[in-house]
């Protein structure tokens, strides 16, 4: 039977969640924004909650949930602040790759390490050269008696300046392309590795960013995670069980931007009456919920699939695409709603907009999902 409900858990969850995005973020983001500022303390707060790391198995100290309460607490987290939610949730794009390929000693080790403290860690893909081309990175990798040699620098990575420890992509040779990837989980304090300054962004300015660079880093064979030409696999698969966040970020986004322009509308008043009784403005109200509701249901099926082993790549990048690029609309259409005052910072729409845009652009551009599903419709 199609079942569209939550269960009971679920919606604890969510009531959770939402509690603390209301008392913890919301009252603060846009003081974080402005200050660029990542705050420490409320992440050891939501680290406390069970909030952080959630999809860590049980094994390894984790609550070991599934992708779809992983990406409920990103739609609530992004509620308050999208920049929040994504550094509060990078731990899982570096605790994935792990768990999908990682070793019985490297998972104790690691994944051990975010249970037992509140500690960030980070995902090093992500080249000034290779976005979206990831095959096409330069960060190499050699064998140097009983240790691999690392040298190369990553970009637009989050947390870099918190990290613990980074899962890092890099090639044996840059003319193999992707059969010369491999992966490696790098000690931040190893020496040879520096973090670059942060980077002074758009929007999540909550969020740090910096580049990471690696000179001569050596690494003990032990913490090879995904041998030569298995790395770029590995890349894609954790892409495609994060891609869902996205989509639910995208849809936390969207209903913040609801419910400020709801309440703005029935309150702001031309021509004699509030403009919500204008139709062109119920009209973008109205695409508002459209947009929201559909990203949300294409983020849950995609999780959903994720939870329960089916793969199926185009449904994830239907989320993260579909989310990102309808985030970006609502968050304009919510400026225009406010007029002049959705231009200024006294407002939480400005915020908004500027916040959304990256959705389109991190963790696959809008475009590189299309050629995602294009392929696999065409195949």
């Amino acid at each position: 039977m199609l079942d569209f409900s939550l269960s009971e858990e679920h919606q604890q969850l969510i009531e959770m969640a939402r509690r603390f995005t209301t008392e913890r973020i919301v009252p603060n983001a846009s003081r974080w924004d402005d200050e660029s500022v990542f705050p420490m303390d409320v992440f050891k707060e939501a680290w406390e909650l069970g909030l952080i790391n959630p999809t860590c198995p049980a094994d390894y100290g984790g609550l070991g949930l599934g992708e779809l309460e992983n990406a409920l607490i990103c739609e609530e987290l992004a509620y308050g602040c999208t920049g929040i939610q994504t550094s509060f949730l990078g731990n899982g794009l570096a605790l994935t790759p792990i768990k999908l390929a990682g070793s019985e000693e490297q998972k104790k080790k690691y994944l051990g390490m975010l249970t037992a403290e509140p500690i960030l860690a980070s995902y090093c893909t992500t080249e000034p050269g290779a976005g979206s081309d990831v095959a096409g990175m330069t960060t190499t990798f050699r064998l140097v008696g009983d240790d691999y040699v690392i040298n190369g620098q990553k970009s637009w990575i989050t947390n870099a300046n918190y990290a613990r420890w980074y899962v890092v992509f890099a090639t044996s040779d840059p003319s193999l392309r992707h059969k010369g990837i491999a992966a490696f989980i790098i000690d931040r304090d190893s020496p040879g590795v520096t973090v670059g300054k942060k980077e002074d962004k758009l929007g999540q300015r909550a969020s740090d960013t910096a580049q990471v660079f690696f000179e001569d880093v050596k690494v003990p064979k032990a913490n090879l995670l995904a041998p030569e030409g298995q790395g770029f696999k590995l890349a894609m698969e954790t892409f495609n069980q994060t891609r869902p966040d996205i989509g639910a970020a995208a849809c936390g986004l969207m209903r913040r931007c609801l419910d400020e322009c709801v309440a703005y509308a029935k309150e702001r008043k031309t021509f004699g009456r509030p403009i919500a009784q204008h139709q062109l403005v119920q009209a973008m109200i109205a695409e508002m919920a459209i947009r929201a509701e559909a990203t949300r249901l294409l983020y849950q099926k995609a999780a959903w699939n994720l939870d329960h082993g089916i793969r199926n790549p185009i449904v994830s990048s239907f989320a993260k695409a579909y989310g990102a690029d309808s985030a970006m609309a609502t968050a304009v259409d919510a400026v225009q709603v406010f007029g002049g005052n959705g231009y200024v910072k006294e407002y939480p729409v400005e915020k908004m907009m500027r916040d959304a845009k990256v959705l389109q652009i991190y963790e696959g551009t809008s475009q590189i999902q299309r050629i995602v599903i294009a392929k696999n419709v065409l195949s």
